[in-house]
């Protein structure tokens, strides 16, 4: 299997309970560990696009200084990008309606940034994928605002709820990634460091 599971002691430096399922499933033995108070802000003037592959670097380099030597963290951030406006996690149940109208009937791109670092190395790298969304009226948008939970996720929705399998027309890309961590590209790059 990876040879970095004999090398290192592998750490994700996440809250999220999608990134830990997801990592699971790589069976890829590793501790989950976060560091309260992370400045994720962002120049304003970067292109969206850019905006998650920085914030997954600002998340590593927190967690760098308590690495010890034989530890590897993989740090991530997933963001909605529609149009040129990023979506992030809404902040009460009025934002995530808010999102999920403008989602309705269009697509977005979902970009995951991640950094997978050592003491000694470090690589990072994003994954892009599509998602058309179909038109949800604004029942079914309530439904789901009022039966899931829509505030911790970017852009509003989890792919894999209810509203995936309604609202999701067609994607172009990574399902994972739009779970949060693009775990295809991650095994690959794990292979390599």
């Amino acid at each position: 299997m990876l040879d970095i599971i004999r090398k290192y002691r592998v750490l994700l430096g996440s809250k999220s309970p999608r990134r830990r399922e997801l990592l699971q499933m790589m069976r890829i033995p590793f501790n989950v560990v976060t560091i309260a108070g992370v400045d994720e802000s962002y120049p304003e003037t970067m292109p969206a696009v850019e905006v998650p592959l920085y914030l997954s670097g600002i998340k590593a380099d927190a967690y760098l200084k308590h690495l010890d030597d034989n530890e590897l963290i993989i740090t991530a951030d997933t963001l909605v990008i529609l149009g040129d406006r990023i979506l992030g996690k809404p902040h009460t149940a009025d934002d995530a309606v808010e999102m999920l109208k403008s989602l309705s009937g269009n697509t977005h791109k979902v970009i995951t940034g991640v950094t997978i670092a050592t003491k000694e190395q470090r690589t990072s790298f994003s994954s892009t994928t599509y998602v058309k969304f179909g038109t949800l009226s604004e029942d079914e948008i309530l439904y789901y605002v009022d039966n899931f939970h829509p505030l911790d996720k970017a852009g509003a929705y989890g792919i894999q709820e209810w509203i995936g399998g309604v609202a999701v027309e067609k994607i172009d890309g990574s399902y994972y990634n739009v779970m949060g961590l693009p775990i295809h590209q991650l095994y690959k790059e794990l292979k390599v460091f």
